[in-house]
C-alpha cells in the first residue's frame, strides 16, 4: 500500500473551478473518506488521483514519487465507480478474473484461481461464481464490482459512492463489510461519498470539501468536536447540528454572530423556555422538536418522556459551539 500527497491541486472545467489549491495526506494504511454535497469536487479529486484527468496546477505524490507523468495503468491503481460497470456476458468468476488477465499483470493462471476464490470468500459469493452478472441482485453485483477492484494489489483503492444505488439495508451491510476489508487487508483507501453516515462509520479520516476547496480534514471525531467552519459542522451530525443566533442565549463571547447546539448537548430542565412543536419516538431516544422566538431546534431526551407538542420546557447549551457572522469557528 501507499501514502497519497496532494500538494496545491487545481482543476477548472471552462470558467467552472471544480479543485482550487487542494493540499492533502492520506496516509498510508488509512480510511479516507472525501465528504460534501455534489459538485463539491469529491469526484474531480479521485480522477486526479487515478490520472484519469490531469490537473492544470499541483503535484500528486504516491509514496514520494511525483506520478504526474504517469498513465492511469503506470499508478497501479483500483477504482470502483457508482454503477457496477460489469460485463453482463460473463460469469462472476470470469468478472472477478478478468482485471488479473491485462498483459501488463501477466498473473499465472494459478494465481488468478486463488485470488478469485479468496475475495470471493472475503465477499460472501462463493456460491455465485458460476452465475452470469445479469442473474445477481443489486448488491451481489456491487460486491462483484468492489471484488474486481480487490483481487488486485494495487498501491490504493480509489471508491467513488460504490453503495449510493443500494437499499438502507443493504447500504448498512456493506459498510460494515467494506471497513472489516480495509481494516484486515491493512488497505490505502479513498471513499467518496455525500452521506455522512457512511463517512462517520468508517472512515479514519474525513475531507470536507466545498465547492472545490478542502475546508477541514482530520478524524471524524475530531471535525464532529472542532468544526471551523459551520459548514464543516453541518457535514457531520443526525439530526444535523442546530445553528441559533447567538444573543438568544445569555453569555456568547465577543464577536459570535452563531451558535451550533448538537441534539445532545441541549439540556433539558431549566434555562428557557422552548414550545414543543413535534416529538419523534425512535425507540432509544425521542427527539423533541422545539420552537424558541420563532427559532427551531432539536434534542434528545428519554425514550419514554411523556412531552407532547404544545408543551413548554425549559432548556440550556452546554458546550456550544460558537461561530462569527462569516460562519467560521470562534475558538
Amino acid at each position: 500500500m501507499a501514502e497519497v500527497t496532494l500538494r496545491n491541486i487545481s482543476k477548472s472545467f471552462g470558467p467552472q473551478v471544480a479543485l482550487a489549491d487542494v493540499s492533502m495526506t492520506v496516509p498510508d494504511g488509512s480510511f479516507v473518506v472525501l465528504l460534501g454535497p455534489t459538485g463539491a469536487g469529491k469526484t474531480t479529486t479521485l480522477r486526479m488521483i487515478s490520472g484519469l484527468d490531469r490537473p492544470d496546477s499541483g503535484t500528486i505524490l504516491v509514496d514520494g514519487t511525483d506520478v504526474g507523468a504517469h498513465s492511469p495503468a503506470e499508478r497501479n491503481m483500483a477504482m470502483v465507480f457508482q454503477q457496477y460497470s460489469l460485463y453482463p456476458h460473463l460469469s462472476v468468476h470470469d468478472n472477478l478474473a478478468f482485471p488479473l488477465k491485462s498483459p501488463m499483470l501477466r498473473t499465472p493462471r494459478d494465481e488468478i484461481a486463488r485470488k478469485v476464490a479468496e475475495v470471493a470468500e472475503i465477499l460472501q459469493i462463493s456460491h455465485k461464481l458460476d452465475n452470469k452478472a445479469t442473474e445477481l441482485s443489486g448488491g451481489e453485483m456491487q460486491r462483484v464490482s468492489i471484488g474486481r477492484a480487490l483481487v488486485r494489489d494495487p498501491q490504493i483503492y480509489l471508491m467513488d459512492e460504490p453503495l449510493s444505488s443500494l437499499d438502507a439495508k443493504l447500504r448498512s451491510d456493506l459498510r460494515i463489510e467494506l471497513k472489516r476489508i480495509q481494516a484486515s487487508m491493512g488497505a490505502t483507501l479513498l471513499y467518496v461519498t455525500h452521506d455522512q453516515i457512511e463517512a462517520m462509520t468508517m472512515a479514519t479520516h474525513i475531507g470536507v470539501l466545498d465547492e472545490g476547496r478542502l475546508v477541514q480534514f482530520g478524524p471524524p471525531r475530531e471535525i464532529y468536536e472542532n468544526p471551523v467552519s459551520i459548514y464543516a459542522a453541518s457535514r457531520l451530525g443526525s439530526p444535523k447540528i442546530n445553528i441559533l443566533p447567538a444573543d438568544l442565549f445569555p453569555g456568547a463571547p465577543a464577536g459570535a454572530a452563531h451558535i451550533g447546539l448538537r441534539p445532545e448537548h441541549i439540556r433539558l430542565g431549566e434555562g428557557i423556555e422552548a414550545r414543543v412543536k413535534r416529538v419523534e419516538h425512535l425507540g432509544d431516544q425521542t427527539r423533541l422538536h422545539l420552537t424558541i422566538n420563532n427559532h427551531d431546534l432539536i434534542t434528545l431526551t428519554d425514550p419514554h418522556t411523556t412531552d407532547k407538542p404544545g408543551d413548554t420546557v425549559k432548556i440550556t447549551p452546554q458546550t456550544p459551539l460558537c461561530f462569527d457572522a462569516g460562519g467560521d469557528r470562534i475558538k
